[in-house]
């Protein structure tokens, strides 16, 4: 007998996507909203004015002890004891040989405490890394990815939205600050942080809270035209940005110094996992390099077609592509040799058997209004 495929994990949002008419998809193992009206339509109205999006896929893991903080120095590339209680910042984790095992934000909200908020399809296999690597400190792990709901408010208009909801002066918070308050009546983190480059908020609060949380945003939001956002858009508006999705740009084989992330990474803070690694691989001048570019010619750069030289031989691949909503041409990223990584620099992708001309252009391709 053939053996049962186990049902998709659905956030505490899924009937609201139903009844508002959104088409869902397998997206790694939850059943979530990749549109509801149309990806231009809902990027554009995120660019313009406000989108909710449903993002409780995402992992939550908290390290709470005395050496939490020890912990996560060694853990992540990133400087983590330069953060201020209430502060968030954007980090990796790497493997002993200098591979990305995930991107990641924490918040650390207090001495000994830290909130970990991981990529959905990582959080067993980020909790395990965590888990392993904490056996040297006096620090305890959690998973509670299941006790959070999670929605991110986003665009220009994101926090006029939400003002009639809240006593919290919600512009007071810097980008990647958050704080402890109330939206709609319900006690949650409130949190200066997005995926899309634009002004706005992620929300963490109870599942339980989650139809009153959503209705009441809506609600609110309607006198700014607020809309539902599904995973198309959220895909094309971090294109825009140039944001890497883990999996598709970013993974175990590839390390942050490539992939342009070597702000993030912080060699003179001591002992992480992967220092030694990279350290080697920058003294040594990075082979390649993750960078952004636009084609030329017509067509549509997609995951997984071939990047070429002028010569037609192989030299990398796409990792991401579209055609941006806001400039209306073909844009992407893509792996490619060191020497052909500097802006300007020209190369061919192939698409469908067909050698279309691009260039390497400077990141981001979209510079938002309201960030």
């Amino acid at each position: 007998m053939a053996e049962r495929e186990s049902p998709l994990k659905r956030t505490p949002f899924h009937a609201l996507h139903e009844q508002a008419g959104a088409r869902l998809i397998d997206f790694g193992g939850w059943h979530m909203p990749v549109h509801y009206v149309g990806t231009l339509h809902e990027h554009k109205t995120v660019r313009k004015g406000v989108g909710l999006f449903d993002v409780s896929h995402m992992g939550e893991i908290v390290a709470q002890g005395p050496e939490a903080l020890a912990f996560a120095q060694y853990l992540l590339t990133n400087d983590v004891a330069r953060c201020a209680i209430n502060q968030a910042q954007y980090t990796v984790m790497c493997t002993p040989e200098g591979g990305i095992v995930d991107d990641l934000i924490v918040y650390r909200r207090s001495d000994t405490e830290l909130l970990f908020c991981v990529n959905a399809s990582n959080t067993d296999k980020d909790f395990a890394w965590m888990r392993e690597v904490s056996a040297k400190f006096d620090v305890g792990l959690d998973n509670r990815s299941a006790d959070y709901a999670q929605l991110a408010v986003q665009g220009p208009k994101s926090l006029d939205a939400l003002r009639a909801l809240t006593s919290t002066d919600l512009s007071a918070i810097p980008y990647y600050w958050f704080t402890e308050g109330e939206i709609a009546g319900v006690r949650m983190l409130i949190a200066r942080t997005g995926y899309t480059g634009e002004l706005g908020v992620e929300l963490f609060f109870s599942p339980e809270d989650a139809v009153k949380v959503w209705t009441a945003v809506m609600e609110a939001g309607k006198a700014f035209g607020i809309e539902p956002i599904g995973l198309g858009a959220r895909d094309t508006l971090r294109l825009e940005m140039k944001y890497a999705l883990y999996g598709n740009d970013i993974d175990e084989r590839t390390s942050p110094l490539e992939a342009g992330l070597g702000w993030v990474v912080k060699l003179k803070k001591g002992d992480f996992i992967g220092r030694e690694a990279l350290v080697a691989q920058k003294a040594a001048g990075l082979r390649r390099r993750l960078i952004g570019f636009e084609l030329i010619d017509r067509g549509v750069p997609r995951h997984g077609y071939r990047a070429l030289d002028l010569e037609g031989e192989p030299v990398g691949e796409v990792t991401s592509g579209a055609v941006s909503p806001c400039l209306g041409t073909p844009i992407g990223m893509a792996w490619l040799p060191t020497a052909l990584s500097k802006v300007g620099s020209a190369f061919l992708v192939e698409i469908r058997n067909r050698k279309r001309r691009a260039r390497v252009v400077k990141t981001p391709f979209y510079h938002p209004q309201s960030s």
